[in-house]
């Protein structure tokens, strides 16, 4: 009796404990949920490393009580090729590291010297002052210095004859010859042919040079225009005009539409120098960010121009995160100077957003590490293995992926007649189609006149030709006699 007493006494205690220790251990992980701390890769025997870093979208964020991005997929590759384990936590006052008035370095940089973290897996960019005091791995990322600006905050002026553009000047110098060439070979072949009109001297030719003009004119409008062609001479020739004209239409607004696609995008301000000299927008950076001391230390005097602007406007014009200053942009008047590829993340997933062509300072994102620590040779290795595998290559798409529409073609050019030069030739070709054609037509009615009239094939000939062009009446006397001898 007393041993069941005992074993029932040791079983509701060994419950109890257990339950404790649940509870204990779930408070705890509620604890480092609410401190921003993600704690994977625990394994016996690993050594454990704690690493800090920065929310910032796409390379840490929260969803729920854990952490992704693209820094965790990099971190979790990482800890896989060299065998840790490792304990992510937010840096704590949400800066990347700077230092400050007092001589101490804030930021993810100031808790690696204070041996608050061994590692830092963020977008930190490497710089030599930060490489003063802690050392960085090979760059997992390269970016450099932009412009990211809202697409309708600065409007472009379009010419008065915007609509010529699609054209070059040469291009358009072709197609007025072609138009001339086309309504003078109308008028004429329409002339020659017997197909078209059958006695000049008692009918009146509707294929008036002005009437050719107006069919020419009708036929690039995609309008049909009279007179309607009956020889087939004149008809080839309308054909071929017509090819040439809705060719020369698809063309023409295919370019207008990737002309205006593309002028929605084209900014005024292309580089820095546009944004010192315009005075609509007001710019600014992240406040203490490497960008700042870009500027700041640059003998160009146009970085020295802009930083003076951010320095005395500093409380207006410099933002405290990166969030704020994409908002910023959104919302108002405001052009935000900072890292290029985060530029590009925004101008993805924002569809009114922009980033300027220019950019400036090229840099790279590294992992820092305390100095002499036998982690950063390790990670370097690595970091170059995940690049030469094509594993950096496959995260930068996938957290980089863009949710807006295409955009317009950039780096438009207006069309020059090269384009269009197998189009001139089929023109040619039937302009020469047409003139053989009404010549065969004059010359088989001219053969069958010369055989009723008992005269000579090439004086019929010529005297058709000369009739129906209405020369003046001694030229063709002239040539009667000449093709009688």
């Amino acid at each position: 009796m007393d041993k069941g007493l005992h074993f029932m006494f040791s079983v509701i205690t060994t419950v109890l404990l257990l339950r404790e220790s649940s509870q204990t251990g779930a408070t705890r992980n509620s604890d480092a949920t609410r401190k921003g701390i993600d704690s994977r890769g625990r394994g016996e025997g690993l050594p454990t490393l704690t690493v800090t870093t920065i929310l910032e979208d796409p390379y840490a964020m929260g969803r729920g009580v854990e952490l992704e991005g693209y820094c965790l997929d990099l971190l979790r590759a990482l800890a896989a090729m060299l065998h840790f384990s490792y304990r992510v936590r937010v840096v704590g006052d949400g800066k990347y590291g700077a230092v400050a008035p007092s001589g101490n370095w804030t930021g993810m940089v100031g808790e690696i010297l204070r041996q608050e973290a061994d590692i830092a897996v963020a977008p930190l960019t490497v710089t030599s002052a930060r490489e003063e005091v802690v050392s960085f791995t090979t760059p997992f990322l390269q970016t450099g210095i932009g412009i990211l600006l809202r697409k309708d905050t600065v409007s472009q002026e379009m010419s008065f004859f915007h609509f010529l553009a699609p054209f070059s000047k040469e291009t358009w110098t072709g197609l007025l010859f072609a138009y001339l060439l086309t309504s003078f070979c109308l008028f004429l072949v329409a002339r020659l042919s017997p197909c078209e009109w059958n006695e000049p001297k008692n009918e009146e030719n509707h294929f008036t040079f002005l009437n050719s003009l107006w069919f020419g004119a009708g036929a690039l409008t995609l309008q049909g225009a009279t007179p309607r062609p009956r020889a087939l001479s004149v008809r080839l020739i309308a054909a071929g005009w017509w090819l040439f004209s809705i060719a020369l239409l698809a063309a023409y607004i295919a370019n207008f539409s990737a002309l205006l696609s593309s002028s929605s995008e084209q900014l005024p301000i292309q580089t820095f120098e546009d944004l010192v000299r315009q005075r609509k927008l007001e710019f600014g950076t992240l406040d203490g960010s490497s960008t700042f001391y870009f500027f700041k230390n640059s003998k160009n005097p146009i970085h020295q121009m802009i930083y003076e602007y951010m320095d005395k406007r500093r409380d207006h014009v410099l933002v405290k995160t990166y969030q704020e200053a994409v908002q910023r942009v959104m919302e108002s008047n405001y052009a935000f100077i900072g890292e290029s590829i985060s530029q590009d993340l925004a101008a993805a997933r924002h569809c009114n957003l922009i980033r300027a062509p220019e950019v400036i300072g090229a840099r790279g994102f590294g992992i820092a590490t305390a100095q002499a620590s036998p982690w950063t040779k390790k990670l370097s290795i690595a970091v170059l293995k995940l690049q030469e595998s094509g594993d950096l290559e496959y995260l930068r798409n996938k957290w980089w992926e863009s949710s807006c529409p295409p955009r317009g073609r950039e780096g438009w050019s207006p069309l020059q007649p090269q384009a269009l030069g197998g189009l001139f030739l089929t023109l040619a070709v039937g302009l020469a189609l047409g003139v053989i054609v009404a010549l065969v037509e004059l010359s088989n009615k001219s053969r069958h006149a010369a055989g009723h009239a008992k005269k000579s094939c090439c004086s019929v000939f010529t005297e058709e030709m000369f009739t129906r062009l209405r020369l003046k009446e001694n030229t063709r006397q002239s040539q009667e006699t000449s093709g009688r001898a």
